[in-house]
């Protein structure tokens, strides 16, 4: 089983390799996700991590409030994502 980690005030120049980076220093990532804009194809300054539900409370502990070229990331679980109408 795995959880998803939605990662928060992300560097705008921060790749997915390094973020998946970050993140193998205290667990087993699955997968990386960096969110960008469709149009512009920037960062929006959020992502999601993918890693083993067993980990995944240490991780957030860990993660959430760690500093990452300069910034603090917001870590928590994700939230499902809703159907909009």
């Amino acid at each position: 089983m795995s959880v998803t980690l939605y990662v928060g005030n992300l560097p705008w120049r921060l790749t997915e390799d390094e973020l998946a980076d970050a993140f193998s220093t205290c667990s087993k990532v699955q997968t990386v996700r960096i969110i960008t804009d469709r149009e512009t194809g920037r960062s929006r300054g959020f992502g999601f991590v993918e890693v083993s539900d067993t980990e995944a409370p240490n991780t957030v502990e860990l993660m959430n409030g760690f500093e990452l070229k300069g910034r603090k990331l917001v870590v928590n679980e994700a939230k499902p994502k809703t159907q909009s109408i």
